[in-house]
């Protein structure tokens, strides 16, 4: 008796449940409002159900489904990652070809074009198999209905909402009643004509979060939706009932994904949307010979970006702390996932793919050593971020950890963009305070006298107080240089010349030199503030990402036009629109002048026989401007440009901590010392030969003209220079720290041995 009155009252609900839905849909829902509590009464769910009355807040426009987002590289056709919570493209309905849509309406609804929201005929029809002949649950759901339910569960993972999924999901009578009423109004603000477009492109049509039909065509027969023949629609549309198991990618699940799809064939021959023939032309087929599968990694991202991997996450790190893209970071993750956006970025396919080839090349992922090459390339004057170069593999997921070939640190880039804290750069620096000494109004033909010991105060400015320990600088010959002219100082590569400048000039034009050239700590707070300077920082003792010393370059390289680096150079949102980007701001930074008199000395440390850079000396005749450097004996630097063109950094190191190059192998060579010259200049010279040859870009050996004015072995006048006079750092005082190295009594950077063409300096990260 109590199974019976069980029964009973189930078939009552269903009853009752039924009389609601003729009324709805033949006197209106207001009408149908008066039979309602009788049912709810019932089953005890008012609370439940009435919220789902209120439908007005209910985004049914299908343009605003979550869709997946592509980054390009900057052909604008290369595709390096997508983006998704869904993978989903979105179409118009004239894009979906007939066939598709017949049978969609043939598999889930054939009274589609008939009922108004609600198959009565469909829900007795499920209420009869299920409950009286006790056969298989059937839902009886109309289209519309699966349209609503699929949107509610959209709209509730949108807003994080796990009570609303589950009551979106849920199988009970009162989720049927919640969508048969909003399908009902549903049907009285849209088109079946939109319905149906709607549906096709919210349906789950696989595994894997593959979404809507666009991407299920691209997914299993490499065309667009508007293509789709009949088999192939019918494939597509059998999916939708079971995902998981009618994927037809899955060779298991095929014999039931072929069986599914005849099911369809059949459907579609009854309801006259195909002619026999057709069929049967379809329905003989094996189903596995009609695909033409395209790659659907589970994994998303800059994860299968493969080489463009450490580029693709520092583009997105410009989307993800860029507050032109969202208020919050949340609000920017969900614009990058879900947006749609179609994101074209400054990577060079050519660049990109030589700089990685180069890292590998230099040192293998595997090789013993364990030491990381890094390559960081930018365009002078436009800010322009190239492409990197990594011997590692980039790899974000769990598997990475303990392998020491794969990794999710981009060590090209800033500590904030996905990088670590820099690398020590070595005499790669010296060109600043060329820079910085021309700005104070002084020839590079001008003669200076190294101390060897600099006492306390000295290099003292505006707001600095000179360094607090006697500092002793030495080259790596021993002793000091003697007097030399400060181009020679840059030839010879000389430490001893370097200190001699700061001690005319003090450290605080240097140290705005840099600034105005690009560069900034690594770091996350990317200060460089007095109380964190030493003498050391004139020969490279900082903390620098090869992307800031790439761009440092870039402004001498570019007639003294700096600009910030930048990796976006249009994102387009899903409706079309141009969003704003990170801008390059690019600006004269220092005297094209003094541009030019810097790269002169920087080509003649190439050109000449006693020029430690020798060995970078570019193909084919072309003007070579580089510069070698070595920070203590845990750093391999070199550091270059072509004019207007490319703008490279190379770093070899341990980018986990300092440790030491000498008496090591690396990629099966033995040195007692090692120096830039074995392994970061050819690195530097490779990669900068094969962009600019893939590249095709052409030989214009123009630029690098000194001006006379610094030529003369004189000083002239800082307004004569284009100096712009430091307004110091008023109120700073010079704080003692820990680590200041040098100041401490530690041995002094010792200068590049001139036979080898590298210099050896004490710095560090």
């Amino acid at each position: 008796m109590p199974q019976m009155k069980n029964n009973l009252t189930v078939r009552r609900v269903i009853a009752l449940l039924l009389t609601y839905v003729t009324l709805c849909i033949a006197g209106g829902v207001v009408g149908g409002m008066f039979f309602i509590p009788g049912v709810l009464g019932i089953n005890g769910m008012a609370r439940v159900v009435a919220p789902s009355l209120k439908v007005e807040d209910i985004d049914f426009d299908v343009t605003s489904l979550p869709q997946k987002s592509t980054i390009y590289a900057s052909d604008g056709k290369t595709v390096i990652a997508s983006f998704y919570a869904q993978n989903r493209t979105v179409v118009p309905l004239r894009q979906i070809s007939q066939p598709m849509q017949q049978a969609v309406v043939a598999r889930e609804d054939r009274r589609f074009f008939e009922h108004s929201g609600v198959d009565v005929q469909g829900v007795l029809r499920a209420f009869i198999q299920t409950f009286i002949k006790h056969g298989d649950t059937q839902g009886g759901s109309s289209l519309t209905q699966q349209y609503v339910k699929n949107v509610l569960l959209v709209e509730a993972k949108e807003k994080n909402d796990p009570i609303a999924e589950y009551h979106a999901s849920e199988d009970t009578i009162a989720r049927k009643i919640r969508e048969m009423l909003i399908a009902v109004q549903m049907e009285k603000q849209y088109n079946k004509a939109e319905i149906l477009q709607g549906y096709l492109n919210i349906a789950q049509f696989g595994r894997n979060n593959l979404y809507g039909v666009e991407t299920a065509a691209k997914r299993y027969f490499n065309v667009s939706a508007a293509d789709l023949n009949v088999g192939q629609a019918a494939t597509i549309a059998a999916i939708t009932k079971n995902p998981s198991r009618y994927d037809p990618s899955v060779p298991a699940n095929q014999p039931e994904s072929q069986k599914q799809r005849n099911i369809v064939l059949d459907l579609m021959y009854q309801q006259h949307f195909i002619s026999k023939a057709d069929h049967d032309k379809f329905h003989d087929q094996p189903i596995a010979q009609t695909l033409n599968l395209q790659n659907s990694s589970t994994l998303i991202g800059c994860q299968v970006a493969g080489d463009a991997g450490f580029f693709c996450d520092y583009a997105t790190k410009q989307i993800l702390n860029s507050k032109e893209f969202g208020k919050t970071s949340k609000d920017r993750s969900k614009l990058l996932n879900e947006g749609g956006l179609n994101i074209y970025t400054t990577m060079d396919v050519h660049a990109n793919a030589d700089a990685m080839q180069t890292a590998r090349d230099t040192i293998p992922p595997n090789d013993p050593s364990g030491f990381e090459v890094t390559i960081a390339a930018i365009k002078p004057g436009t800010g322009e971020v190239l492409g990197f170069g990594i011997n590692r593999t980039y790899d974000p997921t769990d598997e990475a950890n303990g392998d020491k070939t794969r990794t999710a640190v981009n060590y090209a880039v800033d500590e904030n963009d996905g990088g670590g804290r820099g690398w020590g750069v070595g005499s790669t620096w010296k060109p600043i305070n060329m820079v910085a000494w021309m700005q104070q109004g002084h020839s590079i033909t001008q003669a200076v006298t190294p101390k060897g010991t600099y006492p306390l105060h000295s290099f003292a400015c505006p707001g600095y107080s000179g360094i607090l320990t006697p500092w002793s600088v030495h080259n790596s010959e021993g002793g000091s240089s003697g007097t030399e002219t400060v181009l020679d100082g840059l030839v010879h590569s000389h430490n001893t010349t370097q200190a001699a400048m700061a001690d005319q000039i003090g450290l605080c034009p240097i140290i705005d030199a840099a600034k105005t050239m690009g560069y900034h700590n690594s770091v996350a707070n990317k200060t460089l503030a007095p109380e964190s300077w030493t003498g050391p920082i004139i020969i490279g003792s900082v903390g620098a990402s090869p992307l800031t010393m790439a761009n440092v370059y870039a402004t001498i390289a570019a007639n003294g036009v700096e600009c910030t680096p930048i990796a976006l150079k249009k994102v387009v949102s899903k409706e079309g629109k141009s969003l704003k980007v990170p801008s390059a701001n690019c600006h004269q930074a220092i005297d094209p002048a003094i541009a030019q008199t810097t790269a002169y000395a920087m080509n003649q440390g190439v050109i000449r026989g006693d020029g430690q850079a020798k060995a970078a000396q570019l193909d084919n005749g072309r003007k070579t401007f580089a510069k070698t450097g070595t920070n203590n004996d845990t750093r391999l630097l070199t550091s270059g440009f072509v004019p207007n063109q490319v703008a490279a950094f190379v770093s070899v190191g341990n980018a986990e901590g300092d440790v030491s190059f000498n008496g090591r192998t690396i990629n099966h060579q033995s040195h007692g010392t090692w120096y830039g010259s074995y392994i970061a200049t050819p690195a530097w010279k490779e990669f900068m030969d094969k962009y600019l040859a893939d590249a095709n870009i052409p030989i214009d050996n123009s630029y690098g003209n000194p001006d006379p004015k610094f030529m003369g072995g004189s000083s002239v006048s800082a307004d004569t220079a284009g100096q712009s006079t430091s307004g110091g750092y008023p109120g700073r005082q010079r704080v003692q720290t820990q680590d200041q190295g040098q100041d401490q009594g530690q041995q002094a950077p010792q200068q590049e041995n001139p036979d080898q063409g590298q210099q050896q300096t004490t710095g560090g990260q």
